[in-house]
């Protein structure tokens, strides 16, 4: 997890899924698809972004490996 930029970018999108989900889950509130529209373009592109966030953010396990390995 080098570039700084792309791990806040991708932190944030996925933070914003995790609360989409979180009001799905409690209130059957979509945000997403409450602000952009029920799967438009838009909501898709939103969507799809938040996923390969979290895909990226698999890569934070590997850094913790590499960190906890210094601490040794």
């Amino acid at each position: 997890m080098n570039n700084k930029f792309l791990d806040c970018t991708a932190l944030t999108l996925t933070i914003i899924g995790a609360i989409n989900w979180g009001l799905i889950g409690l209130f059957s509130l979509d945000l997403v698809a409450l602000i952009f529209g029920d799967m438009s373009l838009i909501s898709r592109i939103v969507y799809s972004l938040v996923g390969l966030s979290g895909l990226y953010l698999i890569t934070f396990y590997m850094y913790l490996d590499r960190h906890a390995d210094r601490q040794e």
